[in-house]
């Protein structure tokens, strides 16, 4: 590659999350996808990848709060666009998460597969950060008008240092959630006769059930090579990692399908503690 094009996927991944406009940020995502699968970008060099960014890129807006301090959704008027402004929210953050783990972990010895997944779940999440955006702005709206979430970046930053924590919070609990949520969001939409907004919310669970997938079946590879059991290696590292117990109701069928069994999750259920 020449001029200031990445040379690698690692410094790809750094230029995504260090971005700090969001359609930038989805566009370097898309530009990273397209460079990789056409294969003209190494995996990393160490003389030339930048440091993964301790934090993502951010605009002046939207102001991040503490989660206690962020307001109930619903899917009224004024409940939608503060929904649809949470999710977009959690999709910036799913773009920097994909590649974050591509960038932070681009020289451990892992198959080209593990990364062509990573970077397709990247890949996706800017399409459904621009999905959301642009639903916002049709409801006369934007990105940026509300508050949001400040905790979502503290899971990466509590799983930076390894590879099997990072597979077993970001998917396996985080986007796993977004298989519960998600449908009842859905029915909600169709009942307000918002069909625009329950296209969007469709594509997205479609694509969630394929990241906890991903999740799941890389987190089985690193456990096998580290001679680990899967289920109780799971839940030590979500006791550790993530803070507080897992909330049902579950999906389990979602959840089933995507390859997390219940026996990983349920142990951790707050109607366990």
């Amino acid at each position: 590659m020449t001029g200031d094009k990445p040379q690698t996927l690692a410094a790809a991944a750094a230029g995504v999350v260090s971005a700090r406009d969001p359609l930038k940020k989805a566009r370097l995502a898309d530009e990273a996808a397209e460079a990789w699968f056409s294969r003209r970008l190494a995996r990393h060099r160490a003389s030339v990848d930048p440091a993964m960014p301790d934090e993502p890129g951010r605009p002046d807006q939207p102001e991040l709060r503490a989660p206690r301090d962020m307001p109930r959704r619903s899917f009224g008027d004024k409940g939608r666009i503060a929904l649809l402004h949470a999710i977009a929210h959690i999709e910036l953050n799913a773009i920097d998460l994909a590649f974050d783990i591509v960038g932070r972990f681009a020289a451990e010895p892992m198959p080209r597969s593990f990364y062509d997944d990573w970077v397709q779940v990247g890949r996706e999440e800017a399409y459904h950060y621009r999905l959301v955006a642009g639903r916002l702005e049709a409801l006369g709206s934007f990105y940026g008008a509300l508050p949001a979430h400040a905790g979502l970046w503290q899971a990466a930053q509590e799983t930076g240092h390894a590879l099997l924590a990072r597979v077993a919070v970001i998917p396996l609990v985080f986007e796993a959630r977004g298989l519960d949520i998600t449908p009842a969001l859905i029915d909600s939409a169709v009942k307000a006769g918002d069909e625009e907004t329950a296209a969007v919310l469709r594509i997205i669970y479609r694509d969630e059930k394929g990241h906890v997938a991903c999740g799941a079946k890389w987190f089985r590879f690193l456990c096998d090579r580290e001679g680990a059991i899967p289920e109780p290696t799971f839940q030590e590292l979500v006791r550790r990692h993530f803070r507080g117990a897992l909330k049902p109701p579950f999906n389990d069928r979602a959840r089933s399908e995507a390859g997390l069994t219940p026996g990983f999750y349920r142990p951790l259920s707050s109607q366990n503690s």
